[in-house]
C-alpha cells in the first residue's frame, strides 16, 4: 500500500510533526483504506454526540480503532472507559503538578527510565527488575505514587517525547523500544516480579493503546523462554513479532536495534551520561532543535497544587501497577480480553 497524506480533521488535528507512519500496514496513519477513514469519522461523530470534545484527533482515533481491530463500537467503549479513568485518576492535574522527588531512592530498588532512541528513532524505555524489594520501596514511596509516576511518564511519552522523535526522524513515531532486564530475578523475587509483570499491561493496554514498538526481555532466567512459548500461542501474531526473549547473550541482537552510543554501558553500549543514564532523560525531547513545549503545559502548574509525598513506614498489601508500554493483546483482543506478561 502506497503511503498517502493523513486524512485529517481541521477541528481536531493540529500537528506540528510528521503524520505518516513508517509502518506500511493497513490502519496506520498514511496507510488507511477508505473504509478505515470512514470508521474514524464514525467513531469521532459518535463520541461528539456523546459529549466528548478532547483527544478526538485522527491519530488517537486510529490507535483506539487498531486496538479493537477497527470495531467502532468496541473502540468507542474503550475510549469512553479511558476518559472516565482519566477523570477519576486526575491525569490532567498529575502531568502538570506531580513531583516524584523520591525517585533517586526508589531507583536503588526499581530502575525505570527513558533514554535516547533506537535505530528507528523511537524512545528507548528501560526497566530493571532484579533489585525489587517491596518492603524497602514502600518505606520510601507508595503504590499510588508509583502508579502516578507511571501515568505521568506515559503522558510525557505522548507529548513531548514522541513528537520530538518524529520531528527528528522526519516520520511519525508512535511507539517505544522497551528493554526489560530480568537479571537477578531468582526464586526469592519471583513472586514480586510476577506481580509487576502481571500488572505491567493494565494501564498501557487499556488507556495508552498501540504504544509498543519492540520489547526485549533480556537476561531471561532458565525456563522463561519455554513458558513464553506457551503464552505466545494466545497472543496476536503482530504482537508476538514485537517481543524478543533473550538470555545473557543478548547484546548482539540488542545492539542491532539500539545504536551503541545510545545504549547505556550496563547493557553493552558506550553511553555513560554525566550523573547516570537513568537520570539524564537524554533524547530528542531535550534538544531545542526538535523539542517543543507539550500542549498540556499550556496550563501552568500552581505550586500550591504540587503533588508531593511524605514517606511513611506503612506497607500496602496490594501490588502497584508499573511498567513500560508492553501491552500484549490476545488473538481475540477485539473482545477486550488480553494476557498480561508473566501469565
Amino acid at each position: 500500500m502506497a503511503a498517502s497524506q493523513l486524512k485529517s480533521d481541521s477541528k481536531y488535528d493540529d500537528f506540528d510533526y510528521p503524520t505518516t507512519s513508517p509502518t506500511v500496514q493497513s490502519g496506520h496513519p498514511g496507510h488507511t483504506t477508505p473504509e478505515q477513514d470512514a470508521q474514524v469519522y464514525q467513531l469521532r461523530t459518535q463520541l461528539e454526540q456523546a459529549g466528548y470534545s478532547e483527544r478526538l484527533d485522527t491519530l488517537n482515533m486510529l490507535r483506539f480503532l487498531r486496538a479493537r481491530k477497527f470495531n467502532v463500537n468496541l473502540a468507542k467503549q474503550m475510549f469512553v472507559d479511558c476518559e472516565k479513568w482519566r477523570k477519576d485518576f486526575g491525569v490532567d492535574n498529575l502531568v502538570r503538578n506531580f513531583h516524584y522527588k523520591e525517585k533517586p531512592e526508589v531507583h536503588k530498588y526499581y530502575i525505570q527510565y527513558y533514554h535516547k532512541t533506537d535505530k528507528d528513532g523511537r524512545p528507548v524505555y528501560i526497566e530493571q527488575y532484579g533489585g525489587i524489594d517491596l518492603t524497602a520501596m514502600y518505606k520510601i514511596t507508595t503504590a499510588e505514587r508509583m502508579q502516578q509516576n507511571l501515568v505521568v511518564e506515559y503522558e510525557k511519552l505522548t507529548d513531548p517525547r514522541l513528537p520530538a522523535c518524529s520531528r527528528k526522524a522526519g516520520q511519525l513515531l508512535e511507539t517505544c523500544c522497551t528493554i526489560m532486564d530480568l537479571k537477578g530475578v531468582g526464586l526469592s523475587k519471583i513472586t514480586s516480579v510476577y506481580g509487576y509483570l502481571k500488572n505491567v499491561t493494565a494501564i498501557s493496554q487499556n488507556y495508552y493503546p498501540e504504544r509498543l514498538g519492540k520489547l526485549y526481555l533480556i537476561n531471561a532466567p532458565w525456563g522463561f523462554s519455554s513458558v513464553f512459548g506457551v503464552v505466545k500461542g494466545f497472543l496476536d501474531p503482530v504482537t508476538v513479532q514485537k517481543i524478543h526473549v533473550l538470555g545473557s547473550g543478548y547484546q548482539s541482537e540488542l545492539l542491532g536495534q539500539v545504536p551503541k552510543e545510545n545504549l547505556p554501558k550496563d547493557f553493552g553500549g558506550t553511553c555513560d551520561c554525566q550523573g547516570g543514564c537513568a537520570f539524564s532523560d537524554a533524547g530528542p525531547w531535550q534538544d531545542p532543535q526538535w523539542a517543543k513545549p507539550p500542549k498540556w503545559a499550556d496550563s501552568k502548574a500552581d505550586a500550591s497544587t504540587t503533588i508531593e509525598h511524605t514517606p511513611t513506614s506503612t506497607i500496602p498489601t496490594h501490588q502497584p501497577q508499573t511498567g513500560a508500554d508492553a501491552g500484549l493483546e490476545q488473538k481475540d483482543s477485539a473482545a477486550g480480553q488480553q494476557v498480561p506478561m508473566g501469565q
